[in-house]
C-alpha cells in the first residue's frame, strides 16, 4: 500500500518566499519514491484575505461585530474608505507579485492609495527613501497600505492576526498548554475560517493518510493545532505529525497528554529518518512501532520512542529541495522598514539551501549548541551543492539563493565559489557567517565574483571581554578587518548585535555602542540589528546559569508546571541587577540613524533619556585597527586563482644608455576597464602561460609553492617577481591568493 502524504506550513511565516522545511522533506521523499503534496497555507490565506472578495467579507464581518462608534479613529477612517481599499487591492497585490510594475508610477503619486495611520511615518522617512527608485518606493507605500488593513483586522476582526505570525503570544507563553488549549476550545476565528476552508479543499483533493505539519516558529503554533484539530474531527483516520524548529527547541520535555488530542506524533530534529519510519508505521499493523525521536501517546501517557536502529541520512543523501506544488509566482515582495538586510528577508523570492548541517564552531554560550541541529556538523560537497543549485534554477526559474546555515564555513564557501565560477553559473546569493580571520580580502573578492551580495554575522556584544565569555572566537579588531574585506569587495555586511548578556555592565553597553558607531562611521558595516539577550534551556548559559552569573526564575513561580509543554526560553535575573531593557530604545534609534550615515557626531548620551557614563573607547579605535599594515608573506599552501581573461600581447624593445632589451606589454580587459602591465620578455611569456593555468575555469588549482617551482624551473628569484609592480597590478584585478 502506498502512503499519500500532505505536508503543510501553517500561517504565517514570510510573504515573499516559502519557508523551506516542507521543500526539504519533499526533496528527500523523492529519493525514496514516496509521493507527496506540499502547501504553504500562510501565503494562501493572505491572498484570500487580501483580495477584492476577501476585503468585502472582512468589512461585512466587522460591521456585524462592532458598531462604528466602538472602534478607533484609525479604523473608522479605514471603514469610511472601504470602497477605495476594495477597488485597489487586487492591483496592489499583483504589483507586489511583480506582475504589474507600471502601477508603481501611480502608487508613488498621492491620491491613488487610501492612507491611514501607517502613512504618518512617511514624512520622517522621506529623507531615507529620497534616493529610492520608483519600484522600491512603490513597494514601500504598498506595504504601508497592507499594514493599515492589517491594523484594521487586528482591531475589528481577529486580534491574533499578523503578517509573519499568528497568535504568536500563545506560542511564546507556552510553558503550559492551558492557554493554547483553552483558545482551541473556542469557536474558530474569522482567520481560522479562511485557513480551514483552504485546508478542507486540500485534504479532499490529496486524500492523505499521513498529514505532516511543519512548525518553524511560535507564530505558526496556534494555526498548526487548529489545522490538526479540524482534520482530527473530520478525518479521524488520517495520522497527523508535527515537526520543525518549534518542537525541536521547545517541546523536548513534552508530557501533556492533551497535545495528542490533536497530533498522533511529534518528531524532533532532522526529519528524514523519523518521517520515513512514520510512513512505515502508518502502513504497518504491528503493535510495537519502530520509531526515531518521536513522541506519541501510549496507554494515556506521553512516551518518547527512539527505538529504531535506522541511522540518520547524510546530507549527500537527502536530495535537492523540491518546491513543486508551492505557488512560487504568487508570493509578494514587501519593503517594511529601512534596513538593508531586513529588506532582503522580505523582498524577492529566494531558493533556500544549506551548505553545512550544524555549526562548525559550535561554542557560543548563548546558542543551543547541545541540540543536534547545531551540534552535528556535516558539510555538503561543493560539486553536490552546485548540482542542487542548477536543479533548483531549472525547477523554480529563480537564480536567487539564501544559504540558511547557522554559520557557513569559509573553506566550503571558497570551494563553492570556485565551483560556481568553474561551471559559469550566474546566481545571486547570501548567507550567515562568523567574522573570522579566514575571510581575507582575496576570499571576499572570490565570493563576490561568484554572486555573493551580502553576509550577516554576529558581532553580538562589541566588547572583547564579553566576546571571550561568549566564546565567539573573534575580537572587535578582527571583526573590523573582516567587515572591511567584505565591504571593499562590494558585499553588504549586516551584524547581529546583543545587549544584556550576563554580567554585562552599563559601561560595556556604552562602549559596545561606541564600537558600533565607529564601524558604521568608517563604512565597514551597512546594516545591523540589536536584540536583547534571551536565555534558552539548551545553551551553555541555560545549562549552567550559575557559571555565568545568572539566576533562573522557576516557571513554578508563574503557576506553570515546568516541562508539561514548551520548555526553552528561561526567565532569569542577572546578578548585576542592571535593567538592560532601558537601553533598548536608544540603541535601536542610534542604529537607525547610523545606517543612514548620519548623527555620528552626536554624543552617546543624546540617545538616552537617563544618565550614562562616557565611553572609554578611543574615538579612533576602529580606524587604527584598519590601518595596520597587511602581512605580505604568502603561505606555500595558499591557492592562487586568476579571475581575469587572456591578455593581448605586444612586444617592444626598451633602450637605456646604449643597452636594449626585449619587453612585453600585456593588455587586459575586465568588465569595467582595461589595464596593462609591462614585463621582460621572459617573465611576460611565463606570466601569459601561467595565467592560463590559473584561470578559475580549470579544475586544477595551483598552490603558491607550485607557482614558485614552475617559475624557478625557467627563471630566477620568484619572490622578487611576485612582489613586483606587474603582479601588484594583477592582484588588484583578480589574481587571488586564497
Amino acid at each position: 500500500m502506498k502512503s499519500k502524504l500532505l505536508l503543510i506550513t501553517p500561517p504565517f511565516t514570510q510573504l515573499n518566499t516559502p519557508y523551506p522545511a516542507t521543500a526539504y522533506i519533499k526533496g528527500f521523499l523523492n529519493t525514496i519514491n514516496v509521493s507527496s503534496v506540499q502547501a504553504d497555507l500562510g501565503i494562501e490565506v493572505i491572498l484570500e484575505l487580501f483580495s477584492k472578495e476577501g476585503l468585502l467579507n472582512l468589512f461585512q464581518v466587522q460591521s456585524s461585530k462592532f458598531q462604528v462608534g466602538e472602534v478607533s479613529g484609525n479604523s473608522k477612517r479605514i471603514i469610511a474608505l472601504q470602497d477605495e481599499y476594495i477597488k485597489t487591492i487586487d492591483s496592489v497585490i499583483s504589483f507586489l507579485q511583480g506582475k504589474n510594475p507600471t502601477l508603481a508610477l501611480q502608487i508613488c503619486q498621492e491620491g491613488y492609495l487610501p492612507e491611514a495611520s501607517r502613512f504618518a511615518q512617511l514624512e520622517e522617512l522621506d529623507w531615507a527613501f529620497g534616493s529610492m527608485g520608483t519600484q522600491d518606493k512603490g513597494k514601500h507605500l504598498a506595504t504601508l497600505y497592507l499594514e493599515d488593513i492589517s491594523d484594521f483586522i487586528v482591531e475589528c476582526v481577529d486580534a491574533n492576526f499578523g503578517f509573519s505570525r499568528y497568535a504568536e503570544r500563545l506560542g511564546r507563553s507556552a510553558n503550559s498548554f492551558d492557554e493554547l488549549y483553552e483558545a482551541l476550545q473556542q469557536e474558530p476565528t474569522y482567520i481560522d475560517g479562511v485557513l480551514l476552508s483552504i485546508l478542507k479543499e486540500r485534504i479532499e483533493t490529496v486524500q492523505p493518510d499521513l498529514f505532516l505539519i511543519s512548525v518553524p516558529f511560535p507564530g505558526n503554533l496556534y494555526s498548526a493545532f487548529r489545522s490538526a484539530q479540524w482534520v482530527k474531527r473530520n478525518y479521524p483516520e488520517i495520522k497527523i505529525s508535527m515537526g520543525g524548529g518549534f518542537p525541536n527547541t521547545e517541546l523536548r520535555s513534552l508530557s501533556d497528554a492533551r497535545v495528542f488530542e490533536f497530533f498522533d506524533f511529534i518528531t524532533l530534529d532532522d526529519g528524514e529518518a523519523p518521517v520515513e519510519l512514520l510512513i512505515e508505521a502508518v502502513r504497518s499493523s504491528e503493535v510495537e512501532l519502530s520509531l526515531k525521536r518521536t513522541f506519541l501517546l501510549e496507554n494515556g501517557k506521553v512516551v518518547y520512542k527512539n527505538n529504531s536502529t535506522k541511522p540518520d541520512y547524510k546530507q549527500a543523501q537527502v536530495g535537492t529541495p523540491d518546491y513543486s506544488d508551492l505557488l512560487l509566482d504568487k508570493y509578494i515582495s514587501v519593503i517594511e522598514i529601512v534596513n538593508p538586510m531586513h529588506r532582503m528577508w522580505s523582498d524577492g523570492r529566494w531558493n533556500k539551501l544549506t551548505m553545512a548541517h550544524g555549526c562548525y564552531w559550535g561554542k557560543c554560550t548563548f546558542c543551543d549548541i547541545s541540540l543536534d541541529y547545531i551540534k552535528i556538523y556535516e558539510p555538503v560537497a561543493a560539486n553536490l551543492l552546485c548540482d542542487r543549485i542548477e536543479e533548483l534554477v531549472i525547477q523554480t526559474g529563480q537564480t536567487g539563493f539564501h544559504f540558511v546555515d547557522e554559520a557557513a564555513p569559509p573553506a566550503l564557501m571558497r570551494a563553492l565559489a570556485l565551483e560556481i565560477l568553474r561551471r559559469k553559473i550566474s546566481i545571486t546569493w547570501w548567507t550567515n557567517i562568523r567574522f573570522e580571520k579566514s575571510f581575507t580580502a582575496d576570499l571576499c573578492l572570490l565570493l563576490k565574483a561568484s554572486g555573493c551580495i551580502a553576509i550577516s554575522g554576529g558581532l553580538e556584544v562589541a566588547s572583547d571581554r564579553l566576546l571571550k565569555l561568549i566564546d565567539k572566537g573573534v575580537t572587535v579588531e578582527q571583526v573590523a578587518n573582516v567587515t572591511q574585506h567584505f565591504t571593499q569587495a562590494g558585499i553588504m555586511v549586516h551584524s547581529y548585535l546583543m545587549y544584556g548578556y550576563p554580567t554585562q555592565t552599563i559601561q560595556e553597553t556604552v562602549d559596545s555602542l561606541e564600537m558600533v558607531r565607529q564601524l558604521f562611521e568608517v563604512g565597514v558595516l551597512q546594516s545591523g540589528f540589536w536584540h536583547q539577550f534571551a536565555m534558552t534551556a539548551h545553551s551553555p548559559v541555560g545549562l549552567d546559569p550559575e557559571a555565568f552569573g545568572v539566576i533562573p526564575v522557576s516557571p513554578l513561580l508563574k503557576g506553570f508546571e515546568k516541562g508539561l509543554f514548551a520548555n526553552n526560553d528561561v526567565d532569569f535575573k542577572d546578578k548585576t541587577g542592571i535593567d538592560h531593557e532601558q537601553f533598548s530604545f536608544g540603541l535601536k534609534k542610534s542604529l537607525f540613524n547610523f545606517m543612514h550615515g548620519i548623527c555620528f557626531d552626536y554624543e552617546l548620551q543624546d540617545w538616552f533619556d537617563f544618565k550614562i557614563p562616557k565611553t572609554k573607547i578611543p574615538a579612533n579605535f576602529i580606524q587604527k585597527a584598519l590601518e595596520k599594515d597587511a602581512i605580505l608573506t604568502t603561505k606555500p599552501t595558499a591557492k592562487i586563482v586568476w579571475l581575469g581573461g587572456k591578455p593581448e600581447v605586444e612586444h617592444f624593445t626598451k633602450s637605456k644608455k646604449g643597452n636594449s632589451w626585449e619587453m612585453m606589454r600585456l593588455t587586459f580587459h575586465d568588465k569595467q576597464e582595461s589595464f596593462d602591465v609591462q614585463t621582460s620578455k621572459e617573465q611576460g611569456e611565463w606570466l601569459v602561460a601561467i595565467l592560463t593555468k590559473l584561470a578559475v575555469i580549470n579544475n586544477k588549482v595551483y598552490t603558491f609553492q607550485e607557482l614558485k617551482n614552475d617559475f624557478e624551473s625557467q627563471l630566477e628569484d620568484f619572490e622578487l617577481f611576485w612582489y613586483s609592480k606587474p603582479i601588484h597590478i594583477l592582484r588588484n584585478y583578480g589574481l587571488l591568493t586564497l
